[in-house]
Protein backbone atom coordinates (compact mmCIF):
# COMPACT_ATOMS: atom_id res chain seq x y z
CA UNK A 1 0.00 0.00 0.00
CA UNK A 2 1.96 3.31 -1.05
CA UNK A 3 0.93 6.53 0.03
CA UNK A 4 3.14 8.74 -2.26
CA UNK A 5 6.53 10.57 -1.36
CA UNK A 6 4.66 12.95 1.10
CA UNK A 7 4.46 9.86 3.92
CA UNK A 8 8.06 8.51 2.96
CA UNK A 9 9.10 9.79 6.25
CA UNK A 10 5.45 9.34 8.48
CA UNK A 11 5.91 6.91 11.45
CA UNK A 12 3.44 3.96 12.46
CA UNK A 13 4.79 3.74 16.29
CA UNK A 14 3.89 0.49 18.11
CA UNK A 15 4.88 0.02 21.95
CA UNK A 16 4.45 -3.84 23.68
CA UNK A 17 6.67 -5.03 26.57
CA UNK A 18 6.19 -8.00 25.62
CA UNK A 19 8.69 -8.86 22.94
CA UNK A 20 7.16 -11.17 20.98
CA UNK A 21 3.83 -9.31 20.88
CA UNK A 22 5.87 -6.23 19.99
CA UNK A 23 7.68 -8.15 17.15
CA UNK A 24 4.12 -9.16 15.48
CA UNK A 25 2.01 -5.99 15.37
CA UNK A 26 5.30 -4.58 13.69
CA UNK A 27 5.89 -7.49 11.47
CA UNK A 28 2.16 -7.25 10.24
CA UNK A 29 2.32 -3.29 10.15
CA UNK A 30 4.83 -3.71 7.76
CA UNK A 31 3.41 -6.20 5.02
CA UNK A 32 0.52 -3.83 4.84
CA UNK A 33 2.22 -0.47 5.37
CA UNK A 34 6.10 -0.66 5.01
CA UNK A 35 6.30 -0.09 1.89
CA UNK A 36 4.67 3.94 2.56
CA UNK A 37 5.34 4.02 6.55
CA UNK A 38 8.48 3.66 8.54
CA UNK A 39 7.33 1.37 10.98
CA UNK A 40 8.76 1.99 14.82
CA UNK A 41 8.24 -0.44 17.42
CA UNK A 42 9.34 -0.10 21.27
CA UNK A 43 9.26 -2.47 23.80
CA UNK A 44 8.62 0.34 26.90
CA UNK A 45 6.31 3.04 27.48
CA UNK A 46 9.95 4.98 28.49
CA UNK A 47 11.66 4.32 25.37
CA UNK A 48 8.72 4.81 23.18
CA UNK A 49 8.41 8.33 24.53
CA UNK A 50 12.01 8.89 23.98
CA UNK A 51 11.40 7.43 20.65
CA UNK A 52 8.67 10.15 19.41
CA UNK A 53 10.41 12.52 20.97
CA UNK A 54 13.95 12.42 18.61
CA UNK A 55 11.20 11.66 15.49
CA UNK A 56 9.81 15.37 16.80
CA UNK A 57 13.23 16.99 16.41
CA UNK A 58 14.10 15.63 13.20
CA UNK A 59 10.95 16.96 12.00
CA UNK A 60 8.80 13.70 10.78
CA UNK A 61 5.54 12.94 11.16
CA UNK A 62 3.67 10.15 13.40
CA UNK A 63 0.27 8.73 12.16
CA UNK A 64 -0.53 6.31 14.27
CA UNK A 65 0.34 4.96 17.73
CA UNK A 66 -0.66 1.94 18.90
CA UNK A 67 -0.09 1.01 22.75
CA UNK A 68 -0.32 -1.90 24.66
CA UNK A 69 -2.64 -1.05 28.10
CA UNK A 70 -0.51 -3.89 30.33
CA UNK A 71 3.20 -2.51 30.75
CA UNK A 72 5.10 -1.86 33.79
CA UNK A 73 6.22 1.02 35.26
CA UNK A 74 3.85 3.30 32.71
CA UNK A 75 0.54 1.46 31.33
CA UNK A 76 -0.73 2.40 27.75
CA UNK A 77 -2.80 5.08 29.07
CA UNK A 78 -0.79 6.76 30.50
CA UNK A 79 1.84 6.53 27.76
CA UNK A 80 -0.88 7.81 25.21
CA UNK A 81 -1.11 10.48 27.96
CA UNK A 82 2.56 11.84 27.35
CA UNK A 83 2.42 10.95 23.85
CA UNK A 84 -0.92 13.46 23.11
CA UNK A 85 1.74 16.27 24.24
CA UNK A 86 4.11 15.50 21.68
CA UNK A 87 1.91 14.25 19.03
CA UNK A 88 -0.90 15.33 19.58
CA UNK A 89 -2.27 14.47 15.48
CA UNK A 90 -1.06 11.23 15.64
CA UNK A 91 -4.38 8.77 15.93
CA UNK A 92 -4.21 6.45 19.32
CA UNK A 93 -4.91 2.93 19.63
CA UNK A 94 -5.04 1.00 22.88
CA UNK A 95 -4.56 -3.00 22.56
CA UNK A 96 -6.38 -4.33 25.16
CA UNK A 97 -7.38 -7.94 26.77
CA UNK A 98 -10.65 -8.65 26.74
CA UNK A 99 -10.59 -8.37 30.77
CA UNK A 100 -9.27 -4.60 30.08
CA UNK A 101 -12.25 -3.07 28.07
CA UNK A 102 -13.52 -0.81 30.79
CA UNK A 103 -9.79 0.57 30.73
CA UNK A 104 -10.07 1.07 27.70
CA UNK A 105 -13.41 2.54 27.49
CA UNK A 106 -11.86 4.92 30.36
CA UNK A 107 -9.41 6.06 27.88
CA UNK A 108 -11.61 7.83 25.46
CA UNK A 109 -11.76 10.65 27.82
CA UNK A 110 -8.16 10.83 29.03
CA UNK A 111 -6.29 10.91 25.71
CA UNK A 112 -8.93 11.06 23.33
CA UNK A 113 -8.77 7.63 22.39
CA UNK A 114 -9.27 6.53 18.60
CA UNK A 115 -10.21 3.08 19.12
CA UNK A 116 -9.36 -0.08 21.00
CA UNK A 117 -8.34 -3.35 19.70
CA UNK A 118 -8.57 -6.43 20.97
CA UNK A 119 -5.79 -9.32 21.24
CA UNK A 120 -5.37 -10.99 19.04
CA UNK A 121 -6.09 -9.08 16.21
CA UNK A 122 -5.66 -12.82 14.11
CA UNK A 123 -6.45 -12.38 11.10
CA UNK A 124 -5.12 -9.11 10.61
CA UNK A 125 -6.93 -8.88 7.57
CA UNK A 126 -10.21 -8.17 9.23
CA UNK A 127 -9.55 -7.04 13.10
CA UNK A 128 -6.68 -4.74 12.37
CA UNK A 129 -5.98 -3.45 8.74
CA UNK A 130 -9.30 -1.97 8.48
CA UNK A 131 -8.54 0.13 11.51
CA UNK A 132 -5.59 1.30 10.61
CA UNK A 133 -6.78 1.92 7.24
CA UNK A 134 -9.50 4.04 8.54
CA UNK A 135 -7.37 5.67 10.75
CA UNK A 136 -4.80 6.85 8.43
CA UNK A 137 -7.36 8.06 5.74
CA UNK A 138 -9.05 10.33 8.78
CA UNK A 139 -5.02 11.56 9.57
CA UNK A 140 -4.30 11.86 6.19
CA UNK A 141 -7.81 14.18 5.82
CA UNK A 142 -6.91 16.67 8.78
CA UNK A 143 -3.53 19.28 8.93
CA UNK A 144 -1.18 16.83 10.40
CA UNK A 145 1.72 19.18 9.42
CA UNK A 146 4.29 20.63 12.22
CA UNK A 147 3.07 23.78 13.16
CA UNK A 148 5.90 26.70 12.85
CA UNK A 149 6.97 27.84 16.11
CA UNK A 150 6.81 31.59 17.07
CA UNK A 151 9.83 32.45 18.66
CA UNK A 152 10.41 34.69 22.04
CA UNK A 153 13.59 36.09 23.11
CA UNK A 154 13.24 37.66 26.85
CA UNK A 155 15.05 38.35 29.62
CA UNK A 156 14.42 35.21 32.39
CA UNK A 157 13.19 37.24 35.06
CA UNK A 158 11.06 39.91 33.07
CA UNK A 159 7.20 39.69 33.98
CA UNK A 160 6.67 41.12 30.45
CA UNK A 161 8.36 37.91 29.13
CA UNK A 162 6.64 35.87 31.70
CA UNK A 163 3.32 37.71 30.56
CA UNK A 164 4.14 36.78 27.01
CA UNK A 165 5.09 32.89 27.15
CA UNK A 166 1.84 32.98 29.57
CA UNK A 167 -0.44 34.23 26.71
CA UNK A 168 0.81 32.14 23.91
CA UNK A 169 0.92 28.84 26.16
CA UNK A 170 -2.74 29.29 27.42
CA UNK A 171 -4.02 30.27 23.69
CA UNK A 172 -2.36 27.05 22.93
CA UNK A 173 0.41 28.74 20.75
CA UNK A 174 2.80 26.77 19.88
CA UNK A 175 6.47 28.92 20.98
CA UNK A 176 9.97 28.21 21.80
CA UNK A 177 11.52 30.45 24.26
CA UNK A 178 15.07 31.78 24.02
CA UNK A 179 17.11 33.48 27.30
CA UNK A 180 18.60 36.64 26.09
CA UNK A 181 21.92 35.09 27.21
CA UNK A 182 21.94 32.15 25.17
CA UNK A 183 24.26 32.82 21.56
CA UNK A 184 20.82 31.44 19.50
CA UNK A 185 19.45 34.54 21.06
CA UNK A 186 21.63 36.81 20.28
CA UNK A 187 21.68 35.40 16.82
CA UNK A 188 18.20 35.82 16.45
CA UNK A 189 18.18 39.08 17.76
CA UNK A 190 20.71 40.14 15.28
CA UNK A 191 18.84 38.61 12.21
CA UNK A 192 15.56 40.42 13.46
CA UNK A 193 17.60 43.68 13.78
CA UNK A 194 16.48 44.42 17.53
CA UNK A 195 19.45 45.84 19.67
CA UNK A 196 18.26 43.33 22.42
CA UNK A 197 17.25 46.56 24.72
CA UNK A 198 14.15 46.10 25.09
CA UNK A 199 12.28 42.87 25.17
CA UNK A 200 10.86 40.36 25.11
CA UNK A 201 10.93 40.44 21.34
CA UNK A 202 8.75 37.80 19.39
CA UNK A 203 9.84 36.54 15.88
CA UNK A 204 6.68 34.91 14.02
CA UNK A 205 6.95 31.78 11.83
CA UNK A 206 6.49 33.83 8.81
CA UNK A 207 9.72 36.28 10.06
CA UNK A 208 7.33 39.10 11.35
CA UNK A 209 9.13 41.10 14.61
CA UNK A 210 7.21 42.11 17.57
CA UNK A 211 9.01 44.25 20.04
CA UNK A 212 7.40 44.54 23.76
CA UNK A 213 3.65 43.56 22.23
CA UNK A 214 0.83 44.44 23.57
CA UNK A 215 -1.83 41.43 23.86
CA UNK A 216 -4.06 42.55 20.98
CA UNK A 217 -0.85 43.45 18.82
CA UNK A 218 0.26 39.65 19.79
CA UNK A 219 -2.76 38.04 19.33
CA UNK A 220 -3.12 39.40 15.89
CA UNK A 221 0.42 38.60 15.03
CA UNK A 222 0.09 35.11 15.94
CA UNK A 223 -3.23 34.71 14.43
CA UNK A 224 -5.88 34.91 16.75
CA UNK A 225 -9.08 36.19 16.03
CA UNK A 226 -9.48 39.51 17.15
CA UNK A 227 -12.28 41.05 15.49
CA UNK A 228 -15.54 40.11 14.99
CA UNK A 229 -17.35 39.13 11.97
CA UNK A 230 -20.57 41.15 12.25
CA UNK A 231 -22.26 44.19 14.04
CA UNK A 232 -25.07 42.13 15.76
CA UNK A 233 -25.59 38.51 16.85
CA UNK A 234 -28.19 36.54 18.62
CA UNK A 235 -25.99 35.92 21.48
CA UNK A 236 -22.77 37.30 23.21
CA UNK A 237 -20.79 35.41 25.58
CA UNK A 238 -18.28 37.69 27.52
CA UNK A 239 -16.06 35.92 29.39
CA UNK A 240 -14.11 32.48 28.30
CA UNK A 241 -13.98 30.18 31.74
CA UNK A 242 -15.87 26.94 32.05
CA UNK A 243 -19.36 29.10 31.93
CA UNK A 244 -18.05 30.59 28.88
CA UNK A 245 -17.16 27.98 27.02
CA UNK A 246 -20.23 26.01 28.46
CA UNK A 247 -22.70 29.32 26.93
CA UNK A 248 -20.75 29.09 23.87
CA UNK A 249 -20.91 25.41 22.80
CA UNK A 250 -24.66 25.15 23.80
CA UNK A 251 -25.51 28.73 22.03
CA UNK A 252 -23.83 27.77 19.02
CA UNK A 253 -25.30 24.08 19.00
CA UNK A 254 -28.55 25.24 19.22
CA UNK A 255 -28.86 27.78 16.30
CA UNK A 256 -27.85 31.07 17.83
CA UNK A 257 -25.30 33.13 16.12
CA UNK A 258 -22.91 33.31 19.23
CA UNK A 259 -19.57 35.19 19.65
CA UNK A 260 -17.49 34.84 23.05
CA UNK A 261 -15.26 37.36 23.71
CA UNK A 262 -12.22 36.82 25.88
CA UNK A 263 -9.70 39.50 27.48
CA UNK A 264 -6.66 37.12 27.29
CA UNK A 265 -7.14 33.28 26.74
CA UNK A 266 -10.24 30.81 27.17
CA UNK A 267 -10.68 28.24 30.13
CA UNK A 268 -10.29 31.20 32.83
CA UNK A 269 -8.88 29.86 36.43
CA UNK A 270 -9.69 26.14 35.59
CA UNK A 271 -7.49 26.54 32.22
CA UNK A 272 -4.59 27.38 34.51
CA UNK A 273 -5.33 24.17 36.78
CA UNK A 274 -2.64 21.67 36.46
CA UNK A 275 -5.11 18.60 37.41
CA UNK A 276 -8.97 18.98 37.75
CA UNK A 277 -9.69 15.17 39.35
CA UNK A 278 -13.25 15.49 40.28
CA UNK A 279 -14.68 16.18 37.51
CA UNK A 280 -17.06 14.25 35.90
CA UNK A 281 -16.64 11.81 33.02
CA UNK A 282 -12.77 12.29 34.11
CA UNK A 283 -11.95 9.11 36.32
CA UNK A 284 -8.00 9.85 35.93
CA UNK A 285 -8.12 13.49 36.19
CA UNK A 286 -7.93 16.00 33.17
CA UNK A 287 -5.17 19.07 33.14
CA UNK A 288 -7.06 22.39 32.76
CA UNK A 289 -5.32 23.26 29.33
CA UNK A 290 -6.67 20.01 28.21
CA UNK A 291 -10.41 20.40 28.95
CA UNK A 292 -10.00 24.13 27.88
CA UNK A 293 -8.75 23.11 24.58
CA UNK A 294 -11.37 20.18 23.87
CA UNK A 295 -14.01 22.75 24.70
CA UNK A 296 -12.86 25.40 22.55
CA UNK A 297 -12.12 23.38 19.81
CA UNK A 298 -16.14 21.32 20.42
CA UNK A 299 -17.56 25.34 20.32
CA UNK A 300 -15.94 26.39 17.15
CA UNK A 301 -17.14 23.33 15.67
CA UNK A 302 -20.76 24.53 15.89
CA UNK A 303 -19.96 27.47 15.03
CA UNK A 304 -19.21 29.90 18.08
CA UNK A 305 -17.11 32.82 17.11
CA UNK A 306 -14.16 33.09 19.56
CA UNK A 307 -12.35 36.48 19.91
CA UNK A 308 -9.01 36.68 22.15
CA UNK A 309 -7.60 40.22 23.52
CA UNK A 310 -10.83 42.27 23.58
CA UNK A 311 -11.70 43.62 26.79
CA UNK A 312 -14.91 44.81 27.60
CA UNK A 313 -15.54 48.13 28.78
CA UNK A 314 -19.38 48.49 28.81
CA UNK A 315 -22.50 46.85 28.73
CA UNK A 316 -26.18 49.12 28.30
CA UNK A 317 -29.89 48.51 27.03
CA UNK A 318 -30.62 50.20 23.48
CA UNK A 319 -34.37 49.29 23.40
CA UNK A 320 -34.28 45.53 22.30
CA UNK A 321 -30.76 45.22 21.37
CA UNK A 322 -27.76 44.89 24.40
CA UNK A 323 -24.51 46.67 23.60
CA UNK A 324 -21.09 45.66 24.51
CA UNK A 325 -18.52 48.40 24.20
CA UNK A 326 -14.58 47.57 23.82
CA UNK A 327 -11.58 49.24 25.30
CA UNK A 328 -11.05 50.85 21.74
CA UNK A 329 -14.46 52.39 21.17
CA UNK A 330 -15.62 49.90 18.87
CA UNK A 331 -19.29 48.22 20.00
CA UNK A 332 -20.66 45.04 19.38
CA UNK A 333 -24.76 43.90 19.76
CA UNK A 334 -27.23 41.40 20.10
CA UNK A 335 -30.47 40.33 21.23
CA UNK A 336 -29.19 39.08 24.89
CA UNK A 337 -26.14 38.56 26.91
CA UNK A 338 -24.11 36.27 29.06
CA UNK A 339 -22.23 37.45 31.13
CA UNK A 340 -19.29 34.87 32.32
CA UNK A 341 -16.40 36.74 33.34
CA UNK A 342 -15.30 34.69 36.23
CA UNK A 343 -13.10 35.83 39.10
CA UNK A 344 -9.33 36.82 39.45
CA UNK A 345 -6.95 36.20 42.42
CA UNK A 346 -6.70 38.49 45.11
CA UNK A 347 -2.89 40.20 45.01
CA UNK A 348 -0.84 39.90 48.19
CA UNK A 349 -0.55 43.53 49.66
CA UNK A 350 2.64 42.56 51.06
CA UNK A 351 5.77 45.37 50.55
CA UNK A 352 7.75 44.00 47.74
CA UNK A 353 5.13 41.67 46.16
CA UNK A 354 3.87 44.15 43.34
CA UNK A 355 7.59 44.89 42.18
CA UNK A 356 8.18 41.22 41.76
CA UNK A 357 5.15 40.01 40.06
CA UNK A 358 6.12 38.17 36.76
CA UNK A 359 9.63 37.98 38.64
CA UNK A 360 9.33 35.16 41.01
CA UNK A 361 5.83 36.31 42.27
CA UNK A 362 3.24 34.35 40.04
CA UNK A 363 -0.88 34.86 40.55
CA UNK A 364 -1.99 31.44 39.28
CA UNK A 365 -0.18 28.68 38.49
CA UNK A 366 1.38 29.62 35.31
CA UNK A 367 2.78 26.47 34.31
CA UNK A 368 5.15 27.96 31.87
CA UNK A 369 7.54 28.65 34.50
CA UNK A 370 7.20 25.05 36.39
CA UNK A 371 10.07 23.52 34.60
CA UNK A 372 12.37 26.36 35.89
CA UNK A 373 11.61 24.68 39.78
CA UNK A 374 13.19 21.76 39.53
CA UNK A 375 15.36 21.15 42.45
CA UNK A 376 14.32 24.84 43.75
CA UNK A 377 12.27 25.40 47.01
CA UNK A 378 8.92 26.75 46.00
CA UNK A 379 5.83 28.37 48.23
CA UNK A 380 2.30 28.42 47.56
CA UNK A 381 0.28 31.06 49.65
CA UNK A 382 -3.71 29.88 49.41
CA UNK A 383 -5.66 26.67 51.06
CA UNK A 384 -8.12 26.43 48.46
CA UNK A 385 -8.23 23.77 45.56
CA UNK A 386 -6.19 25.51 43.07
CA UNK A 387 -3.50 26.08 45.56
CA UNK A 388 -3.53 22.15 46.12
CA UNK A 389 -3.89 21.02 42.43
CA UNK A 390 -0.05 23.50 41.96
CA UNK A 391 1.50 22.34 45.02
CA UNK A 392 0.35 18.24 43.97
CA UNK A 393 1.80 19.57 39.87
CA UNK A 394 5.15 21.23 41.37
CA UNK A 395 6.04 18.49 43.29
CA UNK A 396 6.49 16.47 40.86
CA UNK A 397 10.08 18.26 40.10
CA UNK A 398 10.79 20.73 43.05
CA UNK A 399 13.26 19.92 46.13
CA UNK A 400 10.20 20.97 48.65
CA UNK A 401 6.51 22.58 48.50
CA UNK A 402 5.35 24.74 51.41
CA UNK A 403 2.19 25.75 51.39
CA UNK A 404 0.80 28.72 53.32
CA UNK A 405 -2.21 29.00 55.01
CA UNK A 406 -3.69 31.74 56.78
CA UNK A 407 -6.45 29.30 58.40
CA UNK A 408 -6.31 26.61 61.02
CA UNK A 409 -6.45 23.75 58.75
CA UNK A 410 -7.09 22.95 54.59
CA UNK A 411 -10.17 21.10 55.29
CA UNK A 412 -12.64 24.32 55.30
CA UNK A 413 -11.77 25.19 51.88
CA UNK A 414 -10.00 21.90 50.27
CA UNK A 415 -11.40 18.86 48.50
CA UNK A 416 -11.17 16.15 50.80
CA UNK A 417 -9.06 13.74 47.86
CA UNK A 418 -6.50 16.80 47.69
CA UNK A 419 -6.07 17.10 51.67
CA UNK A 420 -5.04 13.38 51.47
CA UNK A 421 -2.89 13.38 48.27
CA UNK A 422 -0.80 16.33 49.95
CA UNK A 423 -0.36 14.17 53.04
CA UNK A 424 1.14 11.63 50.63
CA UNK A 425 3.36 13.87 48.90
CA UNK A 426 6.88 13.93 50.47
CA UNK A 427 7.75 17.10 49.94
CA UNK A 428 5.02 18.91 50.58
CA UNK A 429 5.14 20.61 53.89
CA UNK A 430 1.59 22.93 55.02
CA UNK A 431 2.14 25.46 57.45
CA UNK A 432 -1.37 26.85 59.11
CA UNK A 433 -1.44 30.30 60.31
CA UNK A 434 1.09 31.62 58.15
CA UNK A 435 1.14 34.90 56.15
CA UNK A 436 3.39 36.30 54.11
CA UNK A 437 4.77 39.39 55.26
CA UNK A 438 6.75 40.92 52.55
CA UNK A 439 8.71 40.08 48.81
CA UNK A 440 12.77 40.51 48.80
CA UNK A 441 14.88 40.37 45.92
CA UNK A 442 16.97 42.86 42.89
CA UNK A 443 15.33 42.21 39.96
CA UNK A 444 13.85 38.75 40.85
CA UNK A 445 12.33 37.03 44.20
CA UNK A 446 14.99 35.79 46.51
CA UNK A 447 13.46 35.99 49.74
CA UNK A 448 10.09 36.29 51.90
CA UNK A 449 9.48 37.27 54.70
CA UNK A 450 6.34 34.67 56.57
CA UNK A 451 4.76 35.93 59.81
CA UNK A 452 3.17 33.56 62.47
CA UNK A 453 -0.51 34.65 62.82
CA UNK A 454 -0.35 33.95 66.45
CA UNK A 455 2.73 34.61 67.84
CA UNK A 456 3.47 37.19 65.78
CA UNK A 457 7.07 35.73 65.06
CA UNK A 458 8.44 36.58 61.82
CA UNK A 459 10.38 34.32 59.63
CA UNK A 460 13.00 35.29 56.42
CA UNK A 461 13.31 32.14 53.87
CA UNK A 462 15.34 32.06 51.39
CA UNK A 463 13.12 31.13 47.43
CA UNK A 464 13.08 32.48 44.02
CA UNK A 465 9.43 30.99 43.63
CA UNK A 466 5.95 31.81 45.14
CA UNK A 467 2.69 31.21 43.62
CA UNK A 468 -0.23 33.27 44.91
CA UNK A 469 -3.98 31.68 45.22
CA UNK A 470 -5.75 33.91 47.70
CA UNK A 471 -9.29 34.57 46.97
CA UNK A 472 -10.96 35.47 44.11
CA UNK A 473 -12.34 39.10 43.11
CA UNK A 474 -15.05 38.90 40.14
CA UNK A 475 -14.47 41.17 37.25
CA UNK A 476 -16.83 42.77 37.07
CA UNK A 477 -16.01 46.87 38.30
CA UNK A 478 -16.68 47.62 34.33
CA UNK A 479 -20.67 46.74 34.90
CA UNK A 480 -21.07 49.35 37.48
CA UNK A 481 -24.35 51.49 37.17
CA UNK A 482 -25.24 48.68 34.47
CA UNK A 483 -26.25 45.63 36.44
CA UNK A 484 -26.71 45.17 40.24
CA UNK A 485 -24.06 43.37 42.10
CA UNK A 486 -23.56 42.69 46.01
CA UNK A 487 -21.09 44.30 48.31
CA UNK A 488 -18.38 41.90 46.88
CA UNK A 489 -19.02 43.04 43.04
CA UNK A 490 -20.37 39.64 42.57
CA UNK A 491 -23.67 39.75 40.19
CA UNK A 492 -27.42 39.75 41.55
CA UNK A 493 -29.81 37.86 39.10
CA UNK A 494 -32.50 35.85 40.05
CA UNK A 495 -34.21 34.83 43.33
CA UNK A 496 -30.90 37.18 44.83
CA UNK A 497 -33.03 40.04 43.02
CA UNK A 498 -35.95 39.51 44.36
CA UNK A 499 -35.64 38.52 48.40
CA UNK A 500 -38.99 39.72 49.15
CA UNK A 501 -40.57 38.06 46.16
CA UNK A 502 -40.85 41.76 44.45
CA UNK A 503 -38.70 42.69 41.19
CA UNK A 504 -36.13 45.17 41.67
CA UNK A 505 -37.37 49.13 40.98
CA UNK A 506 -35.29 48.61 37.65
CA UNK A 507 -37.49 45.83 36.31
CA UNK A 508 -39.85 46.67 33.37
CA UNK A 509 -41.40 43.60 32.41
CA UNK A 510 -44.87 41.83 33.95
CA UNK A 511 -42.75 38.78 34.87
CA UNK A 512 -40.10 38.34 37.56
CA UNK A 513 -36.71 38.30 36.61
CA UNK A 514 -34.97 34.54 35.14
CA UNK A 515 -33.25 32.24 37.55
CA UNK A 516 -29.98 33.34 36.09
CA UNK A 517 -31.34 36.67 34.42
CA UNK A 518 -29.81 39.77 36.00
CA UNK A 519 -31.63 43.41 36.41
CA UNK A 520 -31.46 44.15 33.01
CA UNK A 521 -33.58 41.49 30.58
CA UNK A 522 -31.84 39.61 27.92
CA UNK A 523 -28.60 39.41 30.41
CA UNK A 524 -28.17 36.85 31.89
CA UNK A 525 -24.90 35.55 34.26
CA UNK A 526 -23.15 32.17 34.95
CA UNK A 527 -20.08 31.11 36.80
CA UNK A 528 -17.94 32.44 39.46
CA UNK A 529 -18.84 36.03 38.86
CA UNK A 530 -22.43 35.24 40.05
CA UNK A 531 -23.17 36.14 44.01
CA UNK A 532 -23.39 32.78 45.70
CA UNK A 533 -22.22 30.41 42.90
CA UNK A 534 -20.49 27.42 43.64
CA UNK A 535 -17.34 28.26 42.38
CA UNK A 536 -16.60 24.91 40.26
CA UNK A 537 -15.91 23.70 37.11
CA UNK A 538 -18.64 21.01 36.98
CA UNK A 539 -21.68 24.25 38.44
CA UNK A 540 -20.08 26.91 36.14
CA UNK A 541 -20.53 24.64 32.93
CA UNK A 542 -24.33 23.69 34.22
CA UNK A 543 -25.05 27.32 34.49
CA UNK A 544 -23.67 28.42 31.16
CA UNK A 545 -25.90 25.35 29.66
CA UNK A 546 -28.67 26.81 31.49
CA UNK A 547 -28.44 30.10 30.68
CA UNK A 548 -28.61 29.20 27.05
CA UNK A 549 -31.75 27.68 28.03
CA UNK A 550 -33.26 31.07 29.42
CA UNK A 551 -31.71 32.76 26.48
CA UNK A 552 -34.07 31.09 24.38
CA UNK A 553 -37.29 31.70 26.82
CA UNK A 554 -36.43 35.23 26.61
CA UNK A 555 -35.94 35.66 22.64
CA UNK A 556 -39.58 33.50 22.84
CA UNK A 557 -41.23 36.16 24.51
CA UNK A 558 -39.68 39.01 23.15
Amino acid sequence: MTEGADTARTVILTVDDDPGVSRAIARDLRRRYGSGYRIVRAESGESALEALRELKLRGDLVAVILADYRMPQMNGIEFLEQALAVYPGARRVLLTAYADTNAAIDAINVVDLDHYLLKPWDPPEEKLYPVIDDLLAAWRSSDHRPVPATKVVGHRWSARSSAVREFLARNQVPYRWYSSEEPEAQRLLQAAGADGQRLPVVIAPGGGVLVEPDVPELAAHVGLATTPTADFYDLIVIGGGPAGLGSALYGASEGLRTVLVERSATGGQAGQSSRIENYLGFPDGVSGAQLTDRARRQAGRFGAEILTAREVMGLEANGAARVVRFSDGSTIAAHSVILATGVSYRQLQAPGCEDLTGCGVYYGSSLTEAAACLGQDVYIVGGANSAGQAAMYLARGAKSVTLLVRGESLTASMSYYLIQQIEEAPNITVRTRTVVEAAHGDGHLEQVTLRDVDTGVSELVDTQWMFVFIGAAPLTDWLDGAVLRDEHGFILAGPDLTPDGRPPAEWALDRPPYHLETNVPGVFVAGDARARSAKRVASAVGEGAMAVMLVHRYLEQS
